[in-house]
Parts: C-alpha cells; sequence; structure tokens
C-alpha cells in the first residue's frame, strides 16, 4: 500500500495495537503479516511526521523486521541493526509503540538503538558499519556458553563500504560462528536485477534439501576428493553467473539471494529455511529506502530524514551551506584544491562542489579510515585535500589522523561539521571531544570560528596555512552575520578583543560567542573571541591575566582537555597567577534534546553562566 502524504491523525491499526512485544506478533496467523505491515508502515508514517527523525530507511524495513521477529525468539535470538536510522519499526513491535511521540525528545525514546532502552536493543549504535563485529562477539559468546540461539546482524549497502565489515566478516569466515548476515541493499550498489531465477535459487540455496544433498554429497565421495573439489566448483560457477554472492563465499559465508526484501511470501520461508542453517549464513534482500511512500522512494536522500510537520525550514544560511559555497570558491581559484567526504556530500554541504567539479570531488563511502590516508595520499602528490567530515565521524580515523598526516606535516584541511552538541541525534553523534582529540598533535592547527562569516575566514586561513589544520563549526544556522564574499584571511592564531570590561574576562572559543555577548554585557566583562585553539592567542592572554579579577574559558567541547586546558596549561607553564573558571560541556554523554535543553542540563545558557561567573567572584 501506497501512502501518498503524510498522515496528520493517528491511523487505523486494528493488529498493531495489539502488540506489544514480539511475543504477541508470534501469535498472528502468517497470512495477516501483510495486513500489519500496512498498518505499520501508515503508523510510521504518521510518528516521524509528528516528530521528525530518519524517514526513509524505517519505511524499507517493514517486512523484514516482522519477519525476523515473527520467526526469531527474540530477544533469545540476538538482532543487532547496524547504524540505527532503520530501527523505528524495531522499537514499535517491541514495546515502544505508545511512546513513539517522545522519539528524540528529552526525557523521551532515543532516535538510535540504545541498550538502556529497551532488552530488545542488543547493541547501541550511532556510527555505521558495527553490527557484523558485534553480533559475531555475541555469537561467539553463545558458542562458548552452548546457547542455541541465532544471531543476526542487519547491515545497509552503504554501512557494508566500511572496511570494518569486511573484517569482521573474514573472522566470521575463519571461526565458522553460527552468524547470519543480512544485507539491506536499498541502493542497488551491488545488484541491479531481481527476478524469479533469484527468488527460486535463494529458496533452493536455503532448504534443507539443498543443504542435506551439500552435506550427503560430501560424505558419498569422501574417498573422492576430485569429485567434491570438482562438485564445489561447478556450484561456484552456477552461483557466480546468477548472483553476486561469490566474494561472500569466499570469506566463508553461505549466501543467498538476492531477494525481494518487501515480499513476505518469499521471505518469510527464506529466512524459516535460514533458521537451521549452521556456520556463517549471508542474506542478500533487495529493498526500496521509503517504501510505501513515493515521494521518499523517488528522493532518497531528501526524505533520509525530516523535520515533523508544520516546522517551516530556517531562513538563515546553514554552516554546511557556508563551506560548501567557500568550497566552490576556493577551487575555482586554486585548481590544487580536491574535496574529499566519507559519505556525507549532502550532510557537508558538497553537492555543488561535486557538480562543479567532479574530477575534483570523492566521496569514498562510509570509509573514515581510507579517506584521510587518501588525503595524504594527494597531499604527497602535491595536491591541496579539503575533508569534509562530521566531527564525531574523524574519532574514527584518529591513528590516520596522527600518522599519516600530522606526522608527516602533510598540507591536508580537515572541515569539522556537526562540532559540539547536535540536539535531537544525540550523544552518537556530539562533536564533543575533537579539541580534545586534535589539541595533542603535533603540526596541527585547531580553529573555533564564532559565526558563519569567521567560518568562512578561517577556512581560507586553514587552507593557506601549509600543514594539517581543523575548522570546527556546528551544525544547523548560525547567528545570521553577513558574509564577507571575498577569500580573506585572519593572521594565524591571533583572536580578536569583542569589548571591554572589568573584573572579568571571557576567553570564548566557538559558536558560544552569542551567550558569551549576552553574559558580559550583564556583568560588564571583557570578551574575546580567541578564533584559533592552537596556536593560542598568548598575547591576548596576557594582555588581560595582571587587570581581570577572574578568567572564564567558553567552549562547546569537553571541559577535560579541551579549549580551556590550554589556557591553562599556558598560565601553569609562564607562572601567572589568576583565578580560572573553565565552562563547557561536563563529563558525561549529553543525552538527546533541543540544542537549547542540552545546553541548559550543561549549564551553559547565559543565565546559568551568568550565575556561575557571579559565584566564583
Amino acid at each position: 500500500m501506497d501512502f501518498l502524504k503524510l498522515p496528520t491523525e493517528l491511523p487505523s491499526t486494528p493488529l498493531l495495537d495489539h502488540i506489544d512485544s514480539p511475543v504477541q506478533l508470534r501469535q498472528l496467523n502468517e497470512k495477516q503479516l501483510p495486513q500489519l505491515a500496512d498498518e505499520l508502515r501508515a503508523f510510521l508514517l504518521y510518528c516521524v511526521g509528528q516528530t521528525g527523525g530518519h524517514f526513509g530507511a524505517g519505511l524499507g524495513v517493514i517486512e523484514l523486521t516482522i519477519a525476523l521477529h515473527y520467526l526469531f525468539d527474540t530477544p533469545r535470538d540476538r538482532i543487532i541493526w547496524d547504524v540505527g536510522h532503520q530501527c523505528y519499526p524495531h522499537k514499535i513491535l517491541t514495546g515502544r509503540r505508545t511512546h513513539m511521540n517522545t522519539l528524540r525528545k528529552k526525557d523521551g525514546l532515543a532516535g538510535f538503538l540504545k541498550r538502556e532502552e529497551s532488552e530488545y536493543d542488543l547493541f547501541g549504535a550511532g556510527h555505521s558499519s558495527t553490527s557484523i563485529s558485534a553480533a559475531l562477539g555475541m555469537a561467539l559468546a553463545a558458542r562458548h556458553r552452548s546457547d542455541p540461539h541465532r544471531t543476526v546482524a542487519v547491515i545497509g549497502d552503504g554501512a557494508i563500504t566500511a572496511g570494518m565489515a569486511y573484517e569482521a566478516m573474514g573472522h566470521a569466515g575463519h571461526t565458522r560462528a553460527d552468524l547470519l548476515i543480512i544485507l539491506n541493499d536499498n541502493q542497488m550498489s551491488i545488484s541491479k536485477n531481481i527476478g524469479g531465477i533469484h527468488n527460486y535459487l535463494a529458496r533452493i540455496w536455503a532448504s534443507k534439501m539443498y543443504t542435506g544433498m551439500r552435506a550427503g554429497g560430501e560424505k558419498i565421495f569422501a574417498k573422492l576428493p576430485q569429485a567434491v573439489n570438482l562438485a564445489r566448483r561447478a556450484e561456484e560457477h552456477i552461483k557466480g553467473m546468477v548472483s553476486p554472492g561469490t566474494l561472500f563465499e569466499e570469506i566463508g559465508f553461505n549466501y543467498i539471494g538476492p531477494i525481494n526484501g518487501h515480499d513476505l511470501n518469499i521471505l518469510i520461508p527464506t529466512l524459516r529455511n535460514i533458521y537451521r542453517l549452521p556456520g556463517p549464513q549471508f542474506l542478500h534482500l533487495l529493498t526500496v529506502k521509503g517504501k510505501g511512500f513515493p515521494d521518499a522512494e523517488e528522493d532518497p536522500i531528501k526524505y533520509h530524514a525530516i523535520s515533523k510537520v508544520g516546522v517551516a525550514p530556517a531562513k538563515r544560511l546553514k554552516y554546511q551551506d557556508v563551506f560548501g559555497a567557500w568550497l566552490c570558491d576556493m577551487a575555482e581559484q586554486d585548481e590544487r584544491l580536491f574535496g574529499l567526504t566519507p559519505a556525507m556530500c549532502e550532510g557537508s554541504g558538497m553537492v555543488e562542489f561535486s557538480k562543479k567539479f567532479p574530477d575534483r570531488f570523492f566521496d569514498v563511502a562510509i570509509a573514515e579510515q581510507h579517506c584521510v590516508t587518501f588525503s595524504a595520499g594527494l597531499a604527497c602528490a602535491g595536491f591541496k585535500p579539503v575533508v569534509a567530515i562530521y566531527s564525531t565521524f574523524l574519532q574514527r580515523a584518529y591513528d590516520q589522523l596522527i600518522h599519516d598526516v600530522a606526522l608527516q606535516n602533510l598540507d591536508v584541511l580537515f572541515a569539522l561539521d556537526r562540532a559540539g552538541l547536535v540536539g535531537e541525534d544525540g550523544p552518537t553523534h556530539a562533536g564533543a571531544f575533537d579539541i580534545s582529540y586534535l589539541r595533542p598533535i603535533p603540526n596541527m592547527v585547531v580553529m573555533t570560528p564564532a559565526d558563519e562569516n569567521e567560518t568562512r575566514l578561517l577556512l581560507t586561513t586553514g587552507y593557506d596555512y601549509a600543514g594539517p589544520a581543523a575548522v570546527r563549526y556546528p551544525r544547523g544556522s548560525g547567528p545570521g552575520v553577513n558574509i564577507t564574499p571575498q577569500l580573506e584571511k585572519v593572521v594565524l592564531g591571533r583572536g580578536r578583543v569583542i569589548r571591554q570590561g572589568k573584573r572579568v574576562a571571557i576567553l570564548n572559543f566557538g559558536a558560544l560567542l552569542a551567550t558569551a555577548q549576552k553574559v558580559a554585557e550583564k556583568l560588564d566583562a571583557t570578551l574575546m573571541d580567541m578564533r584559533f585553539v592552537k596556536p593560542l592567542d598568548t598575547t591576548l592572554i596576557d594582555t588581560v591575566t595582571d587587570n581581570h579579577q577572574l578568567l572564564v574559558t567558553l567552549e562547546d567541547n569537553v571541559v577535560s582537555g579541551g579549549a580551556g586546558s590550554a589556557v591553562n596549561e599556558w598560565l601553569f607553564a609562564h607562572k601567572k597567577s589568576v583565578q580560572m573558571l573553565n565552562l563547557g560541556l561536563p563529563d558525561r554523554f549529553i543525552e538527546h534534546a533541543t540544542r537549547y535543553e542540552q545546553l541548559a542540563s550543561c549549564h551553559l545558557t547565559p543565565e546559568s553562566i551568568e550565575a556561575t561567573i557571579k559565584w566564583r567572584l
């Protein structure tokens, strides 16, 4: 059933209304499952329309989610969902249906999987490509305990591009673990064709007859190794002609598919047969992202996630758009520029650049480690790579950043989007640590622009620097300052004084400048926009040390090891005695909520900051 628009009223879902756990789902007749799929899709459309959140991926796994919870004894049988973008149907069927209106809200359901939220969430995930490794750990633990229950990893065709996924599959093939990997292929990046022959062969390869013949044949020909080898080769060649599974077979998996992931008449019997098979199994499903909502099917990128119904889009430029415009402008001036991203083209604002400069644009898929070392190779060849990457995702390539870029002092600029708190996406996506993990790296320049124009200025400054540099900027829109169209730069390591005051000096690093300005006005404090964490503007710090009673550092990074720590270290090293107050994110993960609610929980609103400063005076 297709839905042409998002429901604005709660749809009628008589079957779904009586399902509060998979136990109740399993009491349904198999013939009722297509109706349940329609009801679940309608309910999901209504819920996401009311709360906002990831959209297309969940619609694409409605039938798979139903089939897994219907056939498998969850949570004793373990289902590990990769990333979590597709987890909303799973949440609905596992006791959280009546709480879906709290999705991504403060103290409500998380937008991703969360172990603390439900016994059915076996592994928390916000970053991709972790499911197979985690599932393999659980499968081998089960084998050690003689636990007969099965383990399933559900991974998408994007997530399986990461090297980590193949490392895990190689290990699984070696250990011969009882593990089922389900590839949810909704972009048809591995196989474009589907038809009766694939469905037919998939069901044969998963059947007891086929596996029995395979095992029986090996026994019969145990004394004839040449015949066994010939039979195996013939089987591989037949599969290779009609399926893309040769690679997975070589790794050590029994490959089945591809099959239509929306056809329960095929999906149910195939999964039922696979359940009985020992060893590593690989089921390849072809699905449609946004299935059942034509607009999402036609434009899966636009409908990857949506805002709730009735919320007008922000009119101010987003930071990602500031970066995208700068990237195009700089590329016009410098033919050495290459733009790189690990599967974040749209999110990082690189669409226009990819169209204008296709020969200098590389989306390397979900492969952050490769992306960073790839950039190092380009730099070695005399080019100027700009790596657009979310702050939280650069964490995945920390060794490559140190060993392959910084150690060799290579000329790479990192544009770190989603720095600081990210609101409803929660702690898995928050860029809470980048100042702390970048600051200790030799040769590294670390910049913290306070607004849209400063982002452009510091991108140009970092690009001009002959070495590794990072510019961190937040998610969403800035304060709306005018942007200078020229490609201007600032003096490396030089901050600026915003206002002169008395007693208190606030040293701001990054996007909380507008908040700091409100506090400075109330307290008649000196305010400095530091711009650089490394190199630190120690001259500016020195000017306020002797004539202010309290120095306050402010950043949207964890306090531990952050910009405030850099100021403390310099003051201590130079025997400067002044009262210090470091404000930033506390030593805990900040749960999902609006960005303002998150800042309030960290005591980083203007009122909280003012009260804290007064208490310290």
